[in-house]
């Protein structure tokens, strides 16, 4: 597959020819690897005279037989990336050595070099930068691998499956073999080398199995790897205890990596993490960061089922395995610690990127029609949309009957290539309900709007809501299946229980029309209605709230997040409508909340912090940056201002519960508590509690807090802060990407100058993806004040690094090139400016990622 091909999923066809077994033989060093494929090929009955032909790029080819006689030239042709055999029609053995240059592999796809360990990464068309292969998700092999290697550098070999054979080699070489008897798609094929060292303990599966759970890493990094490997055995008994699903293998390793392009890959049985997903301790780590840890631990473990034993037809099904094991994730996380908290983290995420992501050039739904580069389909909405698509499904049967339904898909579909639809059928078989309606989400992108009207009737003590669905800018769209949960309330705060006919259970209308109306009856006062409670749907919602009302619910909603919602719709009736009832009501509504020592502090601390740019700048129309940035910290500097007393009291008050480590109330306690800091700096030029805060050291989430506050207002001690944070951790790559992500955030238009001289700097480091993020990815992300210079230097910076790191690694540059998603609806002129960088950057560019990108975002 080449990316100047446009790739429909209505074109689909099963594999001309399958590989039912591999055996992969690995002569591996740094500089060359040699790599010799003997694979078992079956044609397909179905396509009799299809020609043979396999995946490969950037491989040297040595050596090609065919049953076990070399192949005569004229038999093959190896080009275009495929390599084509003549004269073949029945099942054959395949050999090939082909050779790889691992240090030059700057693309860090297929097998590359990071420190001083070999890796690989092959999701989704890497495995063919290794060897040949049908390099398609729905060909499904067993395989057998041995590494061999000099055992001074690379004392550790780690391949899928299960160890089957290990020892001593001539020269100082040595090799070991693993075996994965579960078939697998060559996406999921890994192999690690290395001067590792591991965390390890044997556990026991609730089946009775015996499973060695293992974390590797650097020596020096091994003792901050503890908290790794404790999530890997809690996402273990918790897919056993919430989805009954028991892990299947030996072993499970994990392995940090300094050099990563994506968070995590959940090869089977050998799962390589970004290293900043794997290290962590008090000292280097946020408490963000441990949460993080264990999300992305159980999220690339919860893939051992939903992903690995059932596994894709197709790149177009990437969301089945994707928003999946999104939602199973989100629930663990949720079961661990705050719902309420969880889910207000995952709409933030979800409002801010997914849904600008949904009405801007870069649209498509949660299963594309079509796609011409897959890697730029890594999106949010593939994997935060298409878990709210699950969670809606969970929403409509409930716990039991989803339970059920996905039982019956793995039960079906164990060591098979699955669709979208096999995943909705067996939902529909364990339910009895039909969901053909429901799946119009899958195909059908954009955020949906949902209209609400309210009308009480005194006379009739009725209450009738009329509600309208539509899709912005899609006026032929189909009606959408759409769960919408809501609650009444009458004036004493209490809820009214009330369900309206047609509808079979409380707190929850079925929107299936584009226009529905709902009769309650026996409503004697005006009830106060909230609406999609615990964002069950991903819609945009508008019903006509006065702030009194979002006030009321502010106090009385027993939904933590519509409690935190009704908030939100405050701060963005402030901010986007200049509403100075609302924003009185806000600060009443919080110097309650700050006032009651039984809320959650962590749930506070969400209440505390107003929607972000990005979200705000969705909500519709032309986006005015220096409005919209101006507005939001003139509400911020009121907040302070009128909450300074109850910020302070909280603050101190929280002291003592901040200071136990990482249990949920000293992180719950800290987030407050560092949420406070953040307004009450606003109030002080001199910084003096933040300042004294850093100087007392502390967890990293105190120190990086305080640091924050010092360098993005301004303060007296600011550098002297930096200096000091910056010489303690000068060794730690991870620790040097938070502060240079504080630097390309800092709330100013000058923060340009120290973007770019850090790109002049000994700590750019442009094939490490972790720091480009920090620095790029921070300042197009997350400094709309820089970056939405009126003069386009913030513009004209990206595209250039952009442009570079083409060369590099495609990925990581096609992915800051999304941040320019949003810029036909910027001001006429930063509009322009916008549009002369990517004109500029088409003849710049030569990867098929940065190339697709910009012409969708040009179209």
């Amino acid at each position: 597959m080449h990316s100047e091909n446009l790739h429909r999923l209505a074109d689909y066809r099963p594999p001309a020819w399958r590989v039912r077994h591999v055996a992969l033989d690995f002569e591996l060093a740094r500089e060359q690897t040699e790599v010799a494929s003997e694979l078992q090929l079956e044609p397909d009955p179905d396509q009799p005279g299809a020609l043979l032909q396999l995946d490969g790029e950037d491989l040297e080819l040595v050596e090609i037989a065919l049953d076990g006689a070399p192949l005569a030239a004229d038999r093959w042709r190896f080009e275009g990336g495929r390599l084509s055999i003549e004269g073949v029609s029945q099942a054959c053995r395949l050999r090939t050595r082909v050779r790889i240059r691992p240090a030059a592999n700057t693309r860090l796809e297929g097998l590359y070099a990071s420190g001083a360990s070999l890796l690989t990464q092959c999701e989704a068309e890497g495995f063919r930068r290794i060897s040949f292969f049908v390099d398609r998700p729905d060909v499904l092999a067993t395989w057998r691998v041995t590494l061999r290697a000099e055992r001074a550098r690379y004392p550790v070999l780690l391949s899928n499956g299960n160890p089957v054979a290990a020892g001593a080699l001539d020269d100082g070489r040595h090799f070991a073999s693993w075996e994965d008897p579960h078939p697998k798609p060559c996406y999921l094929f890994a192999l690690v080398a290395g001067d590792l060292e591991c965390l390890a303990r044997e556990v026991s599966t609730a089946e009775g199995r015996r499973v060695r759970l293992a974390v590797h890493a650097e020596r020096a990094d091994l003792p901050r790897c503890a908290f790794a490997l404790d999530a890997i055995e809690r996402a273990l008994r918790w897919d056993e205890a919430r989805f009954g699903r028991c892990y299947d293998l030996d072993q499970f390793n994990v392995v940090a990596a300094q050099d990563f392009t994506m968070g995590a890959m959940e090869n089977k049985g050998l799962n390589i993490f970004n290293a900043r997903y794997i290290l962590a301790d008090a000292e280097t780590a946020t408490d963000a960061d441990f949460l993080a840890i264990e999300s992305v631990i159980g999220h690339e473990y919860f893939h051992n089922w939903s992903g690995n034993r059932v596994t894709l037809r197709d790149w177009f099904q990437l969301s089945l395995k994707e928003g999946l094991t999104v939602f199973r994730d989100q629930e663990f996380s949720a079961d661990l610690h705050s719902r309420s908290v969880k889910r207000i983290e995952d709409v933030r995420l979800l409002r801010s990127r997914q849904f600008a992501e949904d009405a801007g050039p870069l649209a498509h739904p949660v299963r594309p029609a079509e796609y011409r580069e897959i890697n730029n389909f890594y999106t949010a909405t593939v994997y935060e949309k298409g878990a709210e698509i699950v969670r809606m499904l969970h929403t409509l049967l409930g716990e039991p009957v989803f339970r059920a339904g996905l039982d019956r898909y793995f039960a079906e579909h164990d060591g098979r290539a699955a669709t979208v639809e096999d995943f909705l059928a067996a939902m529909a078989e364990a339910s009895g309900r039909g969901l053909s309606q429901f799946a119009r989400w899958y195909a059908q992108g954009g955020t949906p709007l949902l209209r609400v009207r309210g009308e009480w009737d005194a006379a009739g003590r009725r209450y009738v809501l009329d509600i309208e669905q539509s899709l912005p800018g899609q006026p032929d769209a189909a009606v959408l299946h759409i769960p919408l949960r809501f609650a009444l309330y009458g004036a004493d705060g209490v809820e009214l229980r009330l369900r309206p006919p047609g509808c079979d259970r409380d707190g929850l209308l079925e929107l299936t029309e584009r226009r529905q109306r709902f009769v309650f009856e026996g409503v004697a006062e005006p009830p106060l209605p909230s609406f999609n409670q615990g964002f069950g749907a991903p819609v945009r919602l508008a019903f006509d709230y006065s702030p009194d009302q979002l006030a009321r619910l502010a106090r009385c909603e027993q939904d933590g997040f519509n409690r935190w919602e009704a908030m939100q719709r405050l701060a963005r009736l402030a901010i986007l409508q200049g509403s100075t009832g609302a924003r009185d009501a806000l600060s009443d509504a919080l110097a309650e909340l700050l006032g009651d020592a039984g809320a959650d502090p962590a749930l506070v601390a969400e209440c505390l912090e107003l929607p972000d740019f990005d979200t705000l700048a969705g909500e519709g129309g032309r986006i005015d940056v220096d409005g919209l940035i101006g507005a939001r910290e003139e509400l911020l500097d009121l907040l302070a201002e009128n909450l300074a007393d109850a910020l302070e009291a909280r603050y101190h008050a929280l002291a003592g519960s901040a200071a136990h480590g990482l249990a949920p109330v000293a992180i719950a306690a800290r987030r407050l508590r560092n949420a406070a800091l953040a307004l009450l700096t606003r109030l002080d030029p001199q910084a003096r509690l933040a300042q004294a805060q850093f100087d007392a050291g502390g967890v990293m989430s105190d120190r990086l807090a305080a640091l924050r506050c010092l360098l993005h207002f301004d303060a007296p001690g600011a550098e002297a802060a930096l200096a000091v944070f910056r010489e303690r951790f000068a060794p730690d790559p991870l620790v040097t990407d938070k502060w240079i992500a504080l630097l390309a955030t800092r709330p100013h238009p000058e923060a340009l100058a120290a973007v770019q001289a850090l790109l002049a700097s000994e700590h750019w480091k442009p094939a490490n993806p972790n720091r480009v993020r920090a620095l790029l990815g921070n300042l197009a992300r997350n400094n709309p004040l820089a970056f939405h210079r009126r003069d386009g230097a913030g513009y004209a910076l990206l595209a250039g690094q952009a442009a570079a790191l083409d060369a590099i690694n495609p990925q990581v540059a096609a992915r800051l090139l999304s941040a320019f998603e949003p810029w036909r609806r910027l001001d006429a002129g930063r509009a322009a400016l916008v549009e002369h960088q990517l004109r500029a950057l088409q003849a710049r560019v030569a990867s098929g990622d940065a190339r697709d990108l910009l012409q969708r975002l040009l179209a």
